[in-house]
């Protein structure tokens, strides 16, 4: 499997010059949906691999305390063409803005036919990173500004932190929580994105494909010992495609005073696709169908990975 990590180049715009980072990895048949395309969670574990990378790098460029940078929010997600099994993936990620405590990453993926050369555009992301000291995790370092190439494009970039930063309160308020570091979040949204397409295939019994997702916003740190569920429902339907509302909660085993809390929360869309992969009419939403995953035994750092005496139950049930 050919696997590029690391690959930094300086891209210049004006007197802008931004760092970026480039991922490239063959796709496998294990990472095949039920249609036969590359499993859009795989896509989000890309992406947020190569954002995590460049985020943490940029945030480590000025004296003090080591860091890393914990995803805390990603704005919408599009997926604009499958990729295919034996295709290369192309992930490019690339600073655009900077506040005090909080990174902007843009990412791109392309696929390649290395047969035949071509290439299209798949996925494009946005997703905001905040450092956490490694030192003191609860500790929010500063991060190094950015140069701009005018002060117009910084003004759209503080626009957008803005409002993603208002959104990121609405959802707090929702779930009542601060938002710090949580345990993998590539693997994370794979699992939510697994769970999100068990919902939409029960729904129409037809082959389905990821067509976006809106934003995931990531609440709270998962700590050793916590069982985990990975939970969705699907919560509206339209003509065309079909949205599910997907949790993840986290209940300490230890601490169980403290009791159940909710960790990540994000909303895909689905849509639905016949043998030759064109796109079907979708049923009008009657049952309120469910899916869900447990985990058990997270470790308790923020970015470790999982112990490997951890073991996975899938509990899928439905709800009429």
């Amino acid at each position: 499997m050919l696997q590029v990590f690391g690959k930094v180049k300086e891209l210049r715009l004006g007197l802008q010059r931004f760092q970026s980072v480039i991922r490239e990895r063959i796709m496998r048949p294990d990472d095949a949906n039920i249609v036969g395309n590359v499993h859009g969670g795989t896509i989000l574990k890309m992406i947020e691999e190569a954002g995590g990378i460049i985020s943490t790098r940029h945030c480590n460029k000025q004296p003090g305390d080591r860091c890393v940078a914990a995803l805390a929010r990603v704005e919408r997600t599009d997926f604009l063409h499958p990729m295919l099994i034996g295709e290369v993936a192309h992930v490019s990620a690339e600073l655009t803005y900077t506040s005090r405590h909080s990174v902007e990453v843009q990412v791109n993926v392309m696929s390649e036919n290395i047969l035949t050369g071509s290439k299209k555009l798949t996925n494009k992301a946005t997703l905001w990173y905040v450092p956490f000291s490694l030192e003191n995790v609860d500790k929010v370092t500063d991060v190094p500004q950015i140069e701009y190439a005018s002060p117009e494009q910084e003004e759209e970039g503080k626009k957008r932190y803005e409002a993603q930063k208002m959104e990121r309160l609405e959802s707090k308020e929702r779930n009542g929580e601060a938002i710090i570091p949580v345990i993998s979040p590539g693997v994370t949204m794979k699992l939510m994105d697994e769970v999100a397409g068990i919902v939409a295939a029960r729904h129409c019994k037809t082959n389905i494909v990821t067509a976006s997702v809106d934003a995931i916003n990531f609440h709270r740190k998962i700590k050793k010992g916590c069982v985990v569920t990975v939970s969705g429902r699907m919560t509206f339907t339209s003509n065309k495609s079909m949205e599910i509302e997907v949790f993840v909660d986290a209940d300490p085993l230890v601490e169980t005073t403290k009791g159940k809390y909710r960790a990540v929360s994000a909303f895909f869309t689905y849509i639905s696709l016949d043998k030759d992969g064109k796109p079907l009419p979708v049923t009008s939403l009657k049952t309120i169908l469910s899916a869900s995953i447990i985990i058990r035994g997270f470790p308790s750092s923020a970015w470790s990975k999982p112990c490997k005496n951890n073991s996975t139950e899938d509990h899928l049930s439905t709800t009429k």
